[in-house]
């Protein structure tokens, strides 16, 4: 059975025979975790496995694991600083700032990895114009070309630990107030005006990255469509004129920017045919086993290719993680960086 174009989340810390059912559908091809979904290491690392177990090739397994307001997996894990943490000790010292960026890029994904998850959706690539309450801290920088460096190291050090990255949110949510979550957001500025936030993902795709979500917000003056429905935004720019080759996941479709694609199938067939190769689904059990089985179509090959690339490599276990020198620094350098308050925010 190869790989489905959508992506589900969980209840709780355990799997629930339901959620085994929809995650064996055809049509099923990766799991998101939450806070919700961890208690302790033991226990994530246990059903991370039986998430994997259920077929072959396995499910992937995502997580949102950014640091700062955005880290699911607290307990046991080090406490991540926020991007934009990284932004100020490059203003200080850019080489400081870039090996800074490059062994937190290998932390979050080496001690994601000694658990199983396969994935992190980061990092963010959008810009911190100072306008989106949303975006913020989780920004790097306001300058595209220091955005685009810091990330390169971020995604080195991902890739050292054996993990892809993902970046967000295309062609950049930085430039509007509203927050996708709750509403739809529309940018008003010019597609010339608009080169500034889509240069980071041109590089980061230069440099290989495997993954890119697009926004859900409008940029009128290209396309009335929101940029994760748009094929103008997947299709023309993303495939055509960036040259990304590699998997286009949906933001989730519960949200609030998604609304103006009809009910929940709607929405997935809508961003499937825009380009994205996966299609994320949270917090509505329900409205899953809805998408999955009104996909009728076979998965795009391509696609499947794409998606399979995603899957983690390397991976040790958390004992010999934590027993490592290179663990040990990276977590008394990085843990030192930190001083913001965790809080939780869905992405």
């Amino acid at each position: 059975m190869s790989l489905g174009p959508v992506m589900l989340d969980l209840e709780g810390t355990a799997l629930t025979e339901t959620e085994r059912r929809l995650l064996t559908h055809p049509r099923a091809g990766g799991v998101i975790l939450f806070t919700r979904n961890f208690e302790s290491l033991g226990q994530l690392t246990e059903l991370v496995r039986e998430i994997h177990a259920l077929r072959t090739p396995r499910l992937l397994v995502a997580v949102d694991h950014e640091g700062g307001r955005v880290q699911r997996f607290r307990e046991g894990f080090t406490r991540l600083p926020a991007a934009a943490r990284f932004g100020e000790q490059y203003d200080r010292n850019h080489a400081r700032g870039r090996e800074l960026a490059q062994m937190a890029g290998w932390l979050m994904a080496a001690e994601l990895r000694a658990v199983g998850v396969d994935f992190s959706f980061a990092p963010v690539l959008d810009l911190a114009h100072g306008v989106s309450g949303v975006i913020g801290d989780r920004a790097f920088h306001r300058d595209p070309e220091v955005v685009a460096d810091l990330a390169h190291h971020y995604m080195s050090g991902m890739q050292h630990a054996g993990m892809a990255a993902v970046g967000k949110h295309f062609p950049g949510h930085g430039g509007v107030r509203e927050d996708s979550h709750l509403a739809l957001p529309v940018d008003r500025r010019t597609p010339a005006d608009l080169y500034t936030d889509i240069l980071p993902f041109e590089r980061m795709v230069r440099f290989g990255l495997a993954g890119i979500m697009p926004a859900h917000v409008v940029y009128e003056r290209c396309n009335l469509l929101p940029a994760g429905f748009s094929s103008y935004w997947l299709r023309g720019e993303l495939r055509d004129r960036l040259g990304f080759e590699g998997v286009i996941f949906s933001d989730d479709l519960s949200m609030a920017g998604a609304e103006c694609m009809g009910d929940y199938p709607d929405r997935a067939r809508a961003a499937l045919k825009a380009g994205c190769d996966m299609v994320l689904v949270c917090n509505h059990p329900e409205q899953a086993a809805r998408v999955l089985d009104a996909l009728d179509d076979e998965p795009d090959p391509v696609s499947i290719a794409r998606l399979a690339r995603m899957h983690g490599r390397k991976g040790i276990s958390w004992g010999e993680l934590t027993d490592s020198d290179e663990w040990q620094k990276a977590k008394a350098v990085i843990g030192a960086l930190d001083d913001s308050p965790l809080m939780e925010l869905d992405v």
